[in-house]
């Protein structure tokens, strides 16, 4: 992909700007921090009218008073990037020759999750994992609701990616980039059950038993303090046939001294045996 002409706007992993013709890696921390809002905004939707752009941005002003912050923040970005967001009616869009980060992971993403679906050819072009600046979080400590819905999106179609790249890649016995993709996809959830499958996958694929069995029992140990539970069925079927596995599952089933409860009635159950005994032949 050429990234030589044109403006580029990052959001992954912070706002950044880096305009057509200016040699300074990026002019992002030039403008107000009103103005990347909207910039970030116009980015991350599709042609959002002016009206729905001011309500979004200055949601606890008042109306007229919202319009006049974008009236403000549009003529300070006009001054500072012409061109990098245009007027258009009563919407706002990018100018054409502007590229954003998010589109192009998101590009990535999609490619790689619908591969599969495609001709051969395809799913070998899509089992390239991205370059490191398009894996990075949406806007870190930015908290605006608009913000927040679309990191989450934006996660879980990162991670849906790789664990496909990570799958076919596997399948196509590219045990090392596989490893690589669903090393990526665990950094960024460790809690996040189908990577850690697919990485056991991968080891066992390889004859590594006790790469596989040391991933399984980091993931376990990790869900038990974190949330209390086991693995899922479904992640110790791919160990339970390695004997370590099937003897740690065989002791975790058996219950604890403390979980070892008496029967119903059997406490006062004794007692009264003993006392109805107290008065036969030998009983004392």
């Amino acid at each position: 992909m050429d990234r030589s002409s044109g403006s580029r706007v990052t959001l992954l992993d912070g706002f950044g700007l880096r305009l057509s013709g200016v040699a300074r890696p990026s002019a992002g921390d030039d403008l107000p921090r009103a103005v990347q809002r909207l910039v970030a905004l116009v980015c991350l939707s599709h042609r959002p009218t002016r009206t729905a752009t001011a309500g979004r941005l200055w949601p606890d002003v008042p109306e007229d008073h919202a319009h006049g912050s974008l009236r403000s923040a549009l003529w300070r970005l006009n001054k500072a990037a012409p061109g990098l967001v245009e007027v258009s009616g009563g919407a706002l869009r990018l100018g054409t020759d502007v590229r954003v980060d998010v589109s192009e992971m998101s590009d990535w993403a999609l490619g790689a999750i619908g591969a599969s679906v495609r001709s051969d050819r395809a799913v070998r072009a899509s089992t390239d994992l991205p370059d490191t600046d398009l894996l990075g979080d949406l806007l870190p400590g930015w908290y605006d609701d608009w913000v927040l819905l679309e990191r989450e999106r934006l996660r879980q179609l990162r991670m849906q990616a790789l664990e496909a790249v990570a799958a076919r890649l596997l399948s196509l016995g590219r045990h090392g980039e596989a490893l690589e993709a669903a090393h990526a996809a665990v950094g960024a959830e460790p809690l996040r059950e189908s990577a850690r499958r697919i990485l056991v996958r991968i080891h066992l694929a390889e004859g590594n038993l006790a790469e596989a069995v040391r991933a399984y029992e980091l993931f376990r140990t990790l869900l038990e303090d974190e949330l209390g539970v086991p693995p899922t069925e479904q992640m110790t079927r791919l160990v339970q046939h390695i004997p370590q596995v099937r003897r740690g599952l065989a002791v975790r089933s058996r219950p604890r001294p403390d979980q070892l409860v008496p029967r119903p009635g059997a406490t006062a159950a004794a007692p009264a045996r003993r006392r109805a005994t107290a008065g036969l032949p030998g009983g004392h």
